[in-house]
Order: C-alpha cells, then structure tokens, then sequence
C-alpha cells in the first residue's frame, strides 16, 4: 500500500494556502430554485469541508447572460438574491476552516433551447454550431462578445467582494469557452477565429478581464479538457508542442493553476509519455496543475453517471503521481457526492467503509 501523506500535505497557490491537496470537483446539482443557492447548498459544502476536502470548487454557476444557462434551478452568479445566497454559502465553508471558489460557466451551443426556461432566447456560440457540421443556434457578434467578456469579469470581481479564495473559468467539456477553442465549433473569420491561437483570443481576453478585475494577487484558475461532450476522442491539441502552444498563451495572459480534465486521471495524454493531462500542463508552462477524473470510481466518471461501486486500486497510483511531480492537486467528483469524507476515509485508511456511488446521490444535496 502506497502512503498517502502527499495527498494531505498543504500547498499554497498565489498566495492562498489549502490543508490539503484534495479539491471537491464542480458538479452541477440544479437544487437551487429561481438561481439563489439555499441553505441545504450551503451546508452541502461545508460538510465536504470536515469531510476533508482542501478546496471546494462549486459547481458551475452562470454568469450574467440570457443564453447562458437553460435551467431555473442552476444557481447563477450574479444579482442581488443570488449573490446574497453564495455569500451565505462562502461564510458557511469558512466557519468550518474551509477554501472555496465559484466557477464561472456559459454553456454556449450546449444550452437546450426547447427546454430552457427561456426558450425565447437564441442558444449562441462562435460559429452557431452544437459539433461540426451541426448548426442550431445564433453566430455571437463581437459586440456580444464584449458583453460575455465583461460578464465573466463582473461575477469574478463579485467573488473577491463576497470573501470567496479564488475563483475558477470554466472552459471545458464543449461549453461556449471550449467551443471557441475547438475548431469543430468555430469557423470564424475575425479575430476570434482562424488558428488555434486566434481560437484562443475569447478565452485569453476573458482572462485578461478577470484579472484585471480581481488583481495579480486572487488565485484563478481554468478548467480545460481536450474532450467533449460532443466528441469524447477529439483533441484541441494534437501534439505536445502543440499544446504547449495554446496553453503558454493561456498562462500568459494570467492563469494560475491548469485544472485539466480527463476521463480517467491515469491514462496518458500522449503516446511515448507515462504524463497525463495535468502533467503536460505544468510541465509545458511550469505552472501548477491540478488533474481529475474517475478518482475513487471503478468506472469511469461517464460510465459512473449509471452506476459505480467505490474503489481504491488507482489511489496508489494518484499518490505516486503527485510525489513525483506531475501535478500539484486532484479533484474528486462522485465519491464525494455518496461520501461527504471521503478524504478522511482515505486518510484513515477506512476504504471498506465507503459507500457505492448510485445515480440516487444526485436527487439529494446530502
């Protein structure tokens, strides 16, 4: 059995230091009617807090945008009762010693018009398309661009005001960031299409904005996956120089920590080389990383969405992985939904006492 102390050591970021090196993963929960996180949310962090957890990351919560979400029950990041019902959230988390950060989401093309509480509103992305070939929505002007871009930095800057640690951007899994980088969704022709790196202009400006917003000294970070929703085997990056490429553009304009996710944290991202995701991440910028995917499942986490029972046969293999260097963090998904500690668990040494993850945990904010 390998030790797992690594995983329970602290680590500071930009100035923040965590009691651990174990994130709660954002995952969307849709318990928070008309968008205003409720109590039962607030107490559904601060219990993965004396579970154990380091960091909470929330679950993907809206910036201000009619197109960015489809469900009334998503909490949003932005106006008066919703930000009043995060901060409620943030207090609770800090009561019991905690860090967390909100991260900031627009669904793009991937928002479902038909059932969307305002189905009125035109679904946007970059070029209008859901996947290639496949167009079912409006192609964004620059001017509503601009808007998108200032919306990410209003709702980063509320985080900072409302005592949040950070605050993450979500641009992966297909969501409206992930389109613009992607070339199957974007077909521009100005300066926010074209090449890869032109594809990257709306995710580079966004930084650029949130930094700008919340100073050099307020941890950001930035969720990133080569897969889709829309096409699980798809690359943005074919090649490491490839990806070195994007992501040291990226890092440039102000990231802090690369949160890279894969299906299964310890596959390779690359043929020739052991490192995943997370590991080419930190080491083609030398910034931190954090990795993700299926920890603690026996399934992976798209095939767990039907069910999974706990598992501990990766977990030597994480913290191997972490005290060699590949990556600083790791974020749990599911297990942590059926078992609020399960990082104590682990820490303990208590692996028979975890309970399986069933679609069941999702109807509930235990």
């Amino acid at each position: 059995m390998t030790n797992f102390d690594i995983l329970f050591e602290p680590y500071t970021l930009n100035g923040l230091t965590m009691p651990n090196r174990i994130a709660m993963a954002p995952m969307t929960r849709t318990m928070s009617p008309e968008g205003v996180p409720s109590d039962e949310v607030a107490a559904y962090y601060a219990r993965r807090v004396t579970g154990g957890c380091g960091l909470i990351i929330t679950e993907a919560t809206p910036i201000e945008h009619d197109a960015a979400v489809d469900a009334r029950e998503v909490p949003v990041f932005y106006g008066e009762s919703s930000l009043s019902g995060w901060k409620k959230v943030c207090d609770a988390v800090h009561t019991v010693g905690g860090k967390i950060m909100p991260q900031l989401w627009h669904m793009g093309m991937m928002r479902r018009q038909d059932k969307s509480y305002l189905p009125e509103v035109e679904s946007v992305g970059p070029s209008g398309l859901t996947k290639p070939g496949k167009k079912k929505g409006a192609v964004l002007t620059t001017e509503e661009i601009d808007h998108i871009i200032a919306a990410y930095a209003s709702s980063a800057k509320a985080s900072k005001d409302l005592g949040f640690d950070g605050v993450e951007l979500h641009g992966a899994h297909g969501y409206l960031i992930d389109q613009f980088l992607w070339d199957g969704t974007n077909e521009r022709s100005d300066r926010f299409g074209g090449d890869m790196l032109g594809r990257a202009t709306f995710l580079i400006e966004i930084i650029k904005a949130v930094r700008a917003a919340v100073g050099a000294d307020y941890p950001l970070l930035l969720r990133m996956s080569q897969w889709k929703q829309q096409d699980y085997d798809v690359k943005l990056a074919p090649t490491p120089d490839d990806l070195g490429t994007l992501l040291n553009a990226i890092s440039a304009a102000g990231v802090d920590m690369f949160h890279c996710s894969t299906r299964r944290f310890w596959e390779p991202e690359f043929d020739g080389s052991d490192l995943n995701f997370a590991g080419w991440a930190k080491k083609l910028t030398g910034k931190p990383s954090m990795s993700v995917g299926s920890v603690g499942l026996k399934k992976d986490m798209i095939e767990s969405m039907v069910d999974s029972e706990m598992a501990d046969e990766h977990l030597d293999e994480l913290a191997e992985r972490m005290g060699r260097g590949e990556f600083d963090m790791i974020a749990v998904g599911r297990a942590l939904l059926a078992n609020p500690d399960w990082p104590n668990k682990i820490r303990d040494g208590q692996f028979t006492d975890l309970k399986p993850y069933t679609p069941e945990v999702l109807a509930s904010l235990a």
